[in-house]
């Protein structure tokens, strides 16, 4: 990405945090301070694995095992040690990372859906750990008690608009990182590799390290999502790491589009509002959220976001014929 596009991206991401940051002062819904707090984490979570999926061309079926890993990393740091929150942000961080790096180097050398299902079986194994290791995790009951949060830089993290203002900041900058990694020249590598990789390998791009290199980066931002609704829920569960979580990931990226940068994120807000009206006005929360994917994917046939993109190209095309 050119120094002067990222520069106006930077700006329109500061313009969007000040219009964040007065959401606390002209309502007091905690409903929507709730709302925007999971839409961070969720929103990450879902674009990190759309870097795999819409740049990278790598279905991963394991993608949950990060955002798992960053959240329980995270809890464990703040439960276990004196270390502030940045400190544990970081070693979350750092441990996700170490496990892509670990995981990636075995998944990207497959192909397709021996990739996708490869994941998955890494993400089962990473689950059952959680299960089993009953001492250090909690099991099945996740890591209870609440985690400390001692103040730092002036933000308690136990207030929600302290959280709220820490949430809007770190997703904001989370996305301009993205935007940033996926318009320079690796994203445009990356996307090279997706569309013919054998002609990237016969140009002189090492493919398998621009794999490794997206799958890392995909499980960093996850663990960033994970650590934010670590934070949420003061605590970690199972089923963080679980397949369905991975799931509602790809359901977020069909809802709001595969091929505009921010349909993730529209996804991400879309099934968060279905999840709440649903769980309100139904006990079938399966059958009805399954219909909703189902609109989306006969009705629509791609995300809203793509689908509104191609709209407004259709029109700007019809303008110019007549």
């Amino acid at each position: 990405m050119k120094l002067h596009a990222f520069t106006k991206e930077m700006a329109l991401g500061a313009v969007v945090l000040a219009l964040l940051l007065l959401i606390p002062i002209l309502t007091p819904s905690r409903i929507a301070l709730d709302f925007v707090i999971r839409l961070a984490a969720l929103g990450i979570f879902a674009t990190s694995l759309n870097m795999l999926v819409g740049y990278g061309g790598m279905v991963s079926f394991g993608h949950s095992m990060f955002f798992g890993s960053g959240a329980y990393a995270f809890a464990l740091t703040l439960q276990k040690t004196s270390m502030g929150i940045p400190t544990a942000m970081l070693v979350a961080i750092v441990f996700s990372g170490l496990v892509a790096l670990v995981i990636g180097a075995i998944c990207v050398r497959l192909k397709e859906i021996y990739f996708s299902f490869l994941t998955l079986a890494f993400q089962m194994l990473f689950h059952s750990i959680i299960l089993t290791w009953t001492t250090l995790t909690g099991g099945d009951q996740g890591l209870t008690g609440g985690i400390p949060r001692p103040p730092f830089l002036g933000l308690n993290l136990a207030q929600t608009t302290d959280l709220y203002a820490f949430a809007s900041f770190v997703g904001v900058v989370c996305f301009l990182l993205m935007r940033y990694i996926l318009q320079s020249p690796f994203g445009y590598t990356l996307r090279m590799v997706r569309d013919n990789a054998d002609r990237a390998q016969f140009l002189g791009i090492h493919v398998w390290r621009v794999k490794l290199y997206a799958f890392i980066l995909a499980g960093v931002f996850a663990s960033v999502g994970g650590v934010l609704m670590s934070l949420f829920v003061s605590g970690a569960f199972p089923d963080f790491s679980y397949w369905t979580m991975s799931g509602e990931a790809v359901f977020m990226i069909m809802m709001g589009g595969v091929n505009v940068f921010l349909g993730p994120l529209v996804g991400s807000a879309l099934l968060l509002m279905f999840n709440d009206v649903i769980t309100r006005t139904t006990e079938y929360h399966g059958l009805a959220l399954g219909l909703v994917v189902l609109v989306f994917a006969l009705g629509f046939k791609r995300g809203i976001t793509d689908f509104v993109v191609q709209g407004w190209q259709w029109l700007q095309r019809s303008g110019r014929a007549s």
